[in-house]
C-alpha cells in the first residue's frame, strides 16, 4: 500500500463520521484506514448514500403491485409495466443543499442527475417535473434563490430537450435558509431493453464514459448530510457544474450502446461519484473490481486518489462490458465524441482495489460500503413535539368569521401560494418532443402521450407541507391522496409513487417523529390506492442553526396510466349554462388552510378533514364519470378551497359561476376551507339526469352548486368580481414581485 498518513478519530469526525463508526471501519479492515479509505467510508456511510437513519422505516413502505417491474432499491429508478411490452422508469430526487448555496448550478445538476438515473436503465426520458419550496418572497435572498433555481432548471432541461410538464411551488418562512429543490423524471423503455446497475464476469473491462473528472462536488454527499450554517458557503466545492449538451450526447450514446448487447451493467455517477458506482455495482453482482485511478480522464492535473474517487463531476457513467466486445462499445462513444476509457476490470474478490501509478492506494470490501451490506443502520429515538397537542386543541369557533368574504377571496387570489405559476412555467419548454397533451389545456396532472401507442402517462408531484407539519401521518396520507386525485381528475389510473422525503436533523427526536409519522401515513394511503413505492430519496438536515427545521415535506411523485388518450379530462368550464356539481362532502373545517394561515395568521391547527375510505370511493366514481363521458370538466378542491377551485375552472375560457353556499356550515369554511375528498365537475344540462343517476347509486355525497355564466363570480347573489379582473391579478402576482 502506498504510504499514506494513518487516520485518527479526529480525521473521522472532520469527515462526518461518528467515533463508533471509525471503530467499526477499523474492525472491517482489520487495521486503521488511510485517508483515501476513510474518505470512501465517509461518503458511502453518509446519510445521503447509506440511508442509515431512515432505512429501518423505509423498509415498511408497500413495494409490491401488479405493474411493478423493478422494486424499490433494486435499480436506479422505479420501473412500472404500462402494458404492450412498454415500461416506464421514473424517480424523484432532491438537490436542496447545493441549491441553497449556488441555486443555478444546484438546480441544473439536480435535473441532470435525475435524468441520468432514468436513461442509465435504458429508458428515454420524456417528461420532467419539479417541486420547489422557498422562504418569504419579500426577502431579496428568496428572490435570488427563486430566480437562480428556476433558471437552472429551465436552462438545463430546455437544452437537454426534455419537456418540463408539471410541478409545484410553495412559499413559507420555514424555507428561508433551506429551499427545497426536488426534480422528477420519467422515461419510456421497451421490455427487454433495460439494463441493470450490476457488475459480474471476472476480467470484464470497466469503463468510465462521458465528461472528464474534475474537483467539483468532492464530499458532496457528506455535505448534504449536515445542517446548513453560515460557513456552508465555504464548502462550495460541494456544488457540481452541469453541461446539458454533454448530457444529451451521453443519453443518445447510452441508449445506443445498450442496443449492442455488449453491456453487462451500467450506473450513473451521482452522489459520491466513482466510489458509489463501483461499490454498488460490485455488491449487487457479488464481484469486486480493480481500478487504476490514473486511467480516469481528469480536468485538472495532479488530482489525488480521494479527489478522483469522490468527485461528483456531472455527465459521467460507469459501464461494465463483456470482454472481447470493447470495440463495439468504443465505436458508439467515439461516434458521439465522448470520453470512453477503460479504468479497470471485474475481479472475484468482492473487494475494491484502487491503484495510482501502479501502487495500491485503497483496499476496501464492496459489501461493507453499501446499504444492505455493512453500512450502519440506526433506530433513532423519536418523540411527539409539544406543538402537536396544541394543534389538536384548535376550534373553528375561536376564529371569528370575517364580515367581508369578498376581501378574503381577493387576498387568496393574490397570494403567491395560490396565484398562477406562469412566471416559472414560461421559463420551461413544455412543448419539446410534442408529446405533452396538457401544455395548453388546464389539467389536474400532466398527460404525456407514449409514442406509437394510444396510451399516455399521467404525472404529478404533490405535498402540502403545512398539513404534514400539523399532523405528519394524516398530512402525508393526504399528499398521496391528492396526487391520486389529480391523476384521477385528469383521466388516469394511479399506478405507483416515488418520494422525496425532505426533513430536518434526524438526531432531533421531534424531527424524527415527523419522519416516522409521514412514513406511516404514506404506507396507509399507498396501500389503499394500490400505488406501491418504487423508490426515491431521503434528504435530512434541511435545518439551520438559527431557524430550525423546515416543514416536514414528503413530496409525492405519482405516475398514472391512461390506456386510451381519448379519456383525457380537463379542469376548465366549457360553456355558459353548464351545471356545476360538488362531489364529496362539505365540512365545517378551516384547519391548516391557506385562508387560516395567511388571512387569520393562525398557525396552530390540525390537518384538514380527511377520510381515506371516502376519498377512495370518490376517485372510483370520478373515473366512471370520465370513461362514460358524462362530464365536461373535473378539478379537485385543494389549496385555497372551493372558491379557488371554481375560479381556476372559470378563468381559462373567460367564464364565471353562479353558486349557492351550503348553509349547514360556515360560509368561510364552505368557500375557503380545505377539507379533503372533493372534486368540482361540470355537466351539460342534458347530461344532468345520467350524472345524477350514476351519483345516486354511489355512496358519495354530491351537491348541485350552480351554473357556469358569462364571466361574473356570484356567491349567494353577491358579486365577488369578474373573472377577467380576477385573472389579471392571478396571472401577475409573481411577475410583479420577480419581474418579467
Amino acid at each position: 500500500m502506498e504510504h499514506q498518513e494513518l487516520t485518527t478519530v479526529e480525521t473521522a469526525k472532520n469527515l462526518g463520521l461518528l467515533p463508533e463508526e471509525f471503530d467499526r471501519i477499523k474492525e472491517i479492515l482489520g487495521r486503521t484506514p488511510n485517508f483515501t479509505e476513510l474518505s470512501i467510508f465517509s461518503v458511502m456511510w453518509s446519510e445521503h448514500c447509506s440511508y442509515k437513519n431512515s432505512i429501518t422505516w423505509l423498509k415498511t413502505l408497500p413495494k409490491d403491485g401488479p405493474r411493478m417491474l423493478a422494486k424499490a432499491g433494486e435499480e436506479n429508478a422505479g420501473l412500472v409495466d404500462l402494458g404492450d411490452g412498454i415500461g416506464c422508469a421514473f424517480k424523484i430526487e432532491s438537490h436542496n443543499h447545493p441549491s441553497a448555496l449556488e441555486p443555478y448550478q444546484g438546480a441544473a445538476t439536480g435535473v441532470g442527475g435525475i435524468n441520468r438515473d432514468i436513461f442509465t436503465m435504458g429508458a428515454r426520458p420524456i417528461a420532467q417535473l419539479n417541486s420547489l419550496r422557498f422562504g418569504d418572497l419579500k426577502l431579496d435572498k428568496t428572490k435570488w434563490l427563486v430566480k437562480g433555481v428556476v433558471k437552472g432548471i429551465g436552462d438545463y432541461g430546455n437544452a437537454f430537450g426534455i419537456p418540463t410538464v408539471g410541478g409545484e411551488l410553495f412559499f413559507d418562512e420555514c424555507y428561508n435558509i433551506n429551499p427545497l429543490v426536488n426534480a422528477m423524471s420519467a422515461g419510456i423503455v421497451k421490455a427487454g431493453e433495460t439494463v441493470s446497475a450490476t457488475s459480474y464476469g471476472v476480467g470484464n473491462p470497466v469503463y468510465i464514459v462521458g465528461s472528464a473528472t474534475g474537483k467539483d462536488g468532492i464530499h458532496g454527499a457528506a455535505f448534504a448530510s449536515k445542517n446548513i450554517t453560515e460557513d456552508s458557503v465555504n464548502d462550495l466545492p460541494a456544488v457540481q457544474v452541469g453541461d446539458p449538451f454533454q448530457e444529451k450526447l451521453l443519453l443518445e450514446a447510452t441508449l445506443e450502446v445498450i442496443k449492442t448487447g455488449a453491456v453487462v451493467g451500467m450506473q450513473d455517477m451521482g452522489a459520491a461519484g466513482i466510489i458509489c458506482s463501483n461499490s454498488e455495482m460490485s455488491a449487487k453482482g457479488e464481484h469486486g473490481m480493480r481500478i487504476d485511478l490514473d486511467m480516469v480522464p481528469t480536468r485538472q492535473p495532479n488530482m489525488k486518489p480521494f479527489e478522483i474517487l469522490l468527485s461528483e463531476s456531472q455527465e459521467r457513467m460507469l459501464i461494465v462490458v463483456y470482454k472481447g466486445r470493447e470495440k463495439e462499445v468504443e465505436a458508439v462513444f467515439d461516434k458521439w465524441d465522448l470520453n470512453c476509457a477503460i479504468i479497470g476490470e471485474v475481479t472475484d474478490t468482492k473487494r475494491l482495489h484502487y491503484y495510482m501509478h501502479g501502487e495500491l492506494v485503497a483496499d476496501v470490501p464492496a459489501d461493507d460500503l453499501v446499504l444492505g451490506g455493512g453500512a450502519p443502520v440506526y433506530k433513532r429515538e423519536y418523540r411527539e413535539p409539544a406543538y402537536f397537542q396544541k394543534n389538536q386543541q384548535f376550534k373553528i369557533d375561536d376564529v371569528a368569521e370575517p364580515a367581508d368574504l369578498k376581501a378574503v377571496a381577493d387576498h387568496l387570489v393574490s397570494h403567491p401560494n395560490i396565484a398562477s405559476k406562469r412566471w416559472v412555467t414560461n421559463q420551461y419548454d413544455s412543448m419539446v418532443g410534442t408529446a405533452t397533451m396538457t401544455t395548453n389545456r388546464p389539467c389536474d396532472a400532466a398527460v404525456v402521450a407514449v409514442k406509437d401507442t394510444n396510451k399516455a402517462i399521467v404525472l404529478t408531484v404533490d405535498c402540502n407541507s403545512r398539513y404534514v407539519y400539523a399532523d405528519p401521518q394524516k398530512g402525508c396520507a393526504i399528499a398521496v391522496a391528492e396526487a391520486a386525485r389529480n391523476i384521477t381528475c385528469a383521466g388516469g389510473e394511479p399506478v405507483a409513487i416515488t418520494n422525496c422525503l425532505n426533513f430536518g436533523n434526524p438526531y432531533v427526536p421531534e424531527v424524527y417523529w415527523q419522519f416516522v409519522g409521514a412514513i406511516k401515513g404514506m404506507s396507509e394511503a399507498c396501500t389503499k390506492f394500490e400505488t406501491p413505492v418504487t423508490g426515491g430519496n431521503v434528504s435530512f438536515y434541511n435545518q439551520s442553526t438559527d431557524d430550525g427545521p423546515v416543514f416536514p415535506t414528503p413530496t409525492i411523485g405519482m405516475l398514472g396510466v391512461m390506456d386510451d388518450i381519448a379519456n383525457i379530462m380537463t379542469a376548465d368550464f366549457k360553456q355558459e349554462g353548464d351545471l356545476i356539481y360538488l362531489l364529496g362532502e362539505s365540512v365545517n373545517d378551516i384547519a391548516s388552510s391557506q385562508y387560516l394561515a395567511s388571512h387569520h395568521k393562525v398557525l396552530a391547527a390540525p390537518a384538514p378533514y380527511f377520510d381515506l375510505d371516502k376519498e377512495y370511493a370518490l376517485h372510483q366514481v370520478v373515473k366512471q364519470l370520465i370513461t362514460q363521458k358524462l362530464i365536461q370538466s373535473a378539478h379537485d378542491v385543494a389549496d385555497g378551497g372551493l372558491y379557488i377551485t371554481l375560479l381556476e375552472s372559470a378563468m381559462p375560457n373567460g367564464l364565471g359561476f353562479t353558486i349557492e353556499a351550503d348553509d349547514s356550515i360556515r360560509k368561510d369554511a364552505f368557500l375557503f376551507g380545505e377539507a379533503q375528498g372533493r372534486v368540482v365537475v361540470s355537466v351539460k344540462p342534458e347530461g344532468q339526469e345520467a350524472l345524477v343517476e350514476l351519483l345516486s347509486t354511489s355512496e358519495i355525497d354530491f351537491t348541485l352548486l350552480g351554473t357556469v355564466n358569462a364571466g361574473d363570480l356570484l356567491v349567494d347573489g353577491e358579486l365577488f368580481g369578474t373573472v377577467s379582473a380576477a385573472k389579471d391579478v392571478y396571472d401577475n402576482v409573481l411577475v410583479n414581485i420577480l419581474g418579467e
